[in-house]
């Protein structure tokens, strides 16, 4: 289900406030010149008693049946602000994991305790330098009714607060690939100093027991799980990046509307109009791409991997462009710790290779369109 445009108008609003009045930058800043990283979990308490979390959860096991258009609404702000939170990977990646799947008692348990509150999880797939989703040693065999997982992920987002995990491994004695959901506990974790302050680590498990269950089998077997579950994960992503695209953007206008040189506004020289031109270009392009993939979600279309990758292929692109033109067009002051421009591009630069790169998704696309 989804809402009227009136309705989500009202439901960004809403979003937004919270986030001017619970969420802004300076909240960031703070918890990162105060903590080893910046932790989502500070704030999560704030974001259940919204309802956030089971958004896309349905009514019937206590979320609020609403779309993928709807959490981005959310999301999107908290891009603005550079909200450190477990929303993306919890109320958007893990929901879709575990409504895509085949409907079992398990499934439906931890849809409702995401929907409380009461579970986070953390989507972990990588264990090389590059975006390899398929290539996988990380192990899974049947024992006595129940999976033993060995292996290990790197660079995990929202790894050392989650509660369980989303894990891809290799299920011994085929040539399938499958999801899990691991608890935490048992999970070795080792944290990670990752330039944009957020919390993230490398985890390993050494035949560590889950139930049958806890293998989740797609509903459509056409395509993955796991492919399915990235694509909504990268656009979810997108969301995020293209609110933290509109903020640096707007940020850039406004200096260039006050600062003054020669004696005259910045903001009236021909060329730098071009490029701030070049930039909201940009950003409507963008925005019409996400909202095509987010439909597509919505709507159930075979399109998806192709909008997903396309989504983040532009996004990732307009993204860079534009917080480095915020730093160059800020001049030395970009440049300095103390302006929110450093912060933006470090997010940027992070976000650009989480759930593959725009070279990837580009390889991707043109692969998926046959060429």
């Amino acid at each position: 289900m989804n809402l009227d445009r009136e309705s989500q108008q009202i439901f960004q609003d809403s979003a937004r406030d919270w986030v001017l009045n619970s969420a802004p930058i300076s909240h960031f800043r703070h918890q990162r010149d105060s903590q080893p990283y910046v932790s989502g979990r500070e704030l999560w308490q704030e974001q259940v008693e919204l309802g956030w979390p089971g958004i896309m959860v349905p009514e019937e096991l206590g979320g609020s049946g609403l779309g993928m258009q709807e959490l981005s609404l959310v999301i999107e702000q908290m891009g603005r602000s550079l909200t450190a939170s477990p929303l993306l990977s919890t109320g958007l990646i893990a929901v879709s994991a575990l409504s895509l799947c085949e409907q079992t008692d398990f499934s439906r348990s931890r849809l409702t305790s995401i929907a409380s509150g009461e579970l986070t999880v953390a989507l972990a797939t990588e264990e090389g330098n590059h975006h390899a989703p398929h290539c996988v040693s990380a192990t899974a065999r049947q024992h006595e009714g129940q999976w033993l997982l060995n292996g290990r992920k790197i660079r995990v987002a929202d790894a050392n607060s989650a509660d369980a995990f989303l894990v891809s491994a290799k299920i011994e004695a085929s040539d399938q690939l499958g999801v899990f959901l691991l608890p935490a506990e048992g999970v070795s974790v080792t944290p990670l100093a990752i330039f944009d302050s957020r919390e993230h680590g490398n985890i390993s498990f050494d035949a560590i027991a889950v139930p049958e269950q806890a293998l989740l089998v797609a509903r459509d077997s056409s395509t993955s799980l796991l492919d399915q579950i990235l694509d909504r994960a990268r656009i979810g992503l997108a969301v995020e990046m293209l609110g933290s695209a509109n903020a640096a953007f707007e940020m850039t206008l406004d200096y260039l509307k006050i600062r003054e040189q020669f004696g005259q506004l910045i903001g009236s020289f021909q060329a730098l109009q071009h490029r701030a031109a070049k930039m909201y270009i940009e950003l409507e392009l963008a925005r019409s791409v996400v909202d095509a993939a987010l439909l597509a979600v919505d709507e159930g279309s075979t399109e998806i991997p192709l909008l997903a990758s396309q989504a983040k292929a532009l996004v990732g692109d307009t993204l860079n462009h534009i917080t480095n033109e915020t730093i160059q067009l800020h001049g030395g002051i970009g440049m300095t710790d103390e302006h929110d421009a450093g912060l933006f591009i470090k997010r940027a630069r992070v976000t650009e290779y989480l759930y593959g790169s725009s070279a990837f998704h580009r390889d991707r696309y043109a692969r998926l369109r046959g060429f």
